[in-house]
């Protein structure tokens, strides 16, 4: 699909997304419905996100392991709370080659079953735990309504799973992962996300406790940006997984999983692109700058190119014949965080222009700042997205003490509500079904004061509903 212009986000936000997505050369579409292709540039932010936080997990005691693609139809009833969680969104294999198989086997939907398998057989004493395991790998959820990113039949992610010998260990680590996946988004993709708890309705297929990373987006939907979930010991014991514990006694060890996926990308577009494009923060962008000759300008860009190198910044330049104002368009689509114009006629002055994608600030520099200046401005960049994305945020939450107000806000505003909450699963339905408003987390750092802004009963606790992606 040719996308010769952006659409204007303010009027018509879900097809100016498609219209960056594709005119930023990240995805294109595939002849299998509801896939998409990666494209270089989508799939090099994949990978800046997926080197830091491989990072992160290592320094915090997690190996990386590879666990089988297909799992036995009597593997994945095992656990039956998680099976009729995915039921609907399975896709079964029925044949190997010309054969019928024996039993269906599902492509994994998420892979908790196949790891306490694994788990069953290699725990068995308190010696063995914790294991802290973790795996990158392709899912496949079989979605009705698909968008690039955002919803897709096969997900690229990373899936943690944990095996731990006593509870406290294993809602420590929860906590400790969920506060990783805050940590990563806030500090590098420059999402001011809200975090907390789901409630029961909205926790994941068999957990425990499931807490949650919510970004908001240009438009006020959130979209959920990474999970992390305390199981209890029900898989194990779903599994009959053991242990011989230091008192030589027989226990049943505990279990967590968390996942972050592309998904992360789609926040990046929605929160931060702008109607010329996508804007990628510093940090996980795959090239910091764009360098953009023009004239001849053969010696100093050599001498620049070497420059950036040495100073650890990653750099594209555009050598095509186009004309400077296309190249200046085309760097503006892909978002590279801070433009180089590198023109014979300011050389000859001394003279380089920078610009930054975030604002289009044109900034002159001389040829010798050039490094000084982009470093520094980097920086300042990454801050100020994060400080306009929290602000816009700020902007688009409010608060709702009673029905009438919520009413208002849903029908009038888009962003988060905050609200007092019963904690009775019928005013979630309601909220859905009048609204098509969900829960997003609960706000466990706030006092409860006065009724359930649904109902009118006692409150119990305070919750952020808003629309979702």
């Amino acid at each position: 699909m040719e996308v010769k212009e952006i659409t204007n986000r303010d009027v018509d936000f879900a097809k100016w997304y498609t219209d960056v997505c594709m005119k930023a050369d990240l995805v294109d579409y595939s002849s299998v419905k509801g896939s998409m292709i990666i494209r270089p540039l989508g799939y090099a932010i994949w990978e800046q996100m997926q080197s830091v936080l491989d990072r992160m997990f290592k320094e915090s005691g997690h190996e990386n392991v590879q666990m089988p693609m297909f799992i036995p139809e009597s593997l994945l009833n095992v656990e039956k709370d998680h099976v009729d969680g995915f039921a609907p969104e399975v896709a079964w294999v029925t044949y190997g080659g010309n054969e019928k198989l024996e039993e269906r086997m599902c492509v994994r939907p998420t892979s908790e079953v196949l790891f306490c398998e694994h788990y069953k057989k290699i725990i068995n004493t308190y010696r063995d735990l914790p294991k802290l395991y973790n795996q990158w790998c392709t899912i496949v959820r079989w979605e009705k309504t698909t968008r690039p990113f955002l919803r897709s039949r096969e997900i690229l992610w990373q899936e943690g799973h944990t095996m731990h010998a006593t509870e406290e260990d294993a809602r420590e680590e929860t906590l400790r992962m969920f506060n990783i996946y805050k940590k990563f988004q806030e500090e590098y993709l420059a999402l001011p996300v809200i975090t907390g708890k789901k409630t029961d309705k909205e926790k994941f297929a068999g957990a425990e406790e499931s807490y949650t990373i919510e970004a908001m987006m240009y438009d006020g939907y959130a979209l959920q940006n990474g999970t992390s979930h305390y199981f209890g010991n029900h898989f194990a014991k779903a599994f009959d997984i053991k242990f011989t514990d230091k008192d030589n006694t027989l226990k049943t060890p505990y279990q967590t999983s968390w996942g972050v996926t592309t998904r992360m990308i789609g926040s990046i577009i929605m929160t931060h692109g702008d109607n010329n494009g996508l804007v990628i923060p510093p940090m996980i962008a795959p090239f910091k700058v764009i360098v953009i000759p023009i004239g001849n300008v053969d010696d100093k860009l050599y001498e620049l190119e070497d420059s950036l190198k040495q100073a650890g910044i990653t750099y594209k330049v555009d050598n095509s014949n186009k004309t400077p104002g296309f190249k200046f368009a085309d760097a503006e689509v892909k978002g590279y965080p801070i433009r180089i114009e590198l023109g014979a006629r300011d050389l000859a002055n001394n003279k380089v222009t920078l610009v930054r994608r975030d604002t289009l600030e044109k900034i002159e520099v001389s040829y010798e700042e050039i490094v000084d200046k982009v470093n520094k401005l980097l920086d300042v960049i990454q801050k100020d997205m994060f400080n306009k994305a929290k602000a816009r945020r700020d902007s688009m939450i409010y608060e709702a003490s009673n029905y009438e107000e919520i009413t208002e806000i849903a029908n009038n505003k888009s962003g988060f509500i905050k609200i007092n909450w019963c904690g009775n699963t019928e005013c979630e339905d309601k909220l859905k079904n009048d609204f098509g408003i969900k829960s997003r987390c609960l706000i466990e750092d706030e006092k409860v004061s006065g009724p359930c802004s649904v109902c009118g009963k006692e409150a119990k606790t305070r919750l952020y509903i808003g629309r979702q992606y």
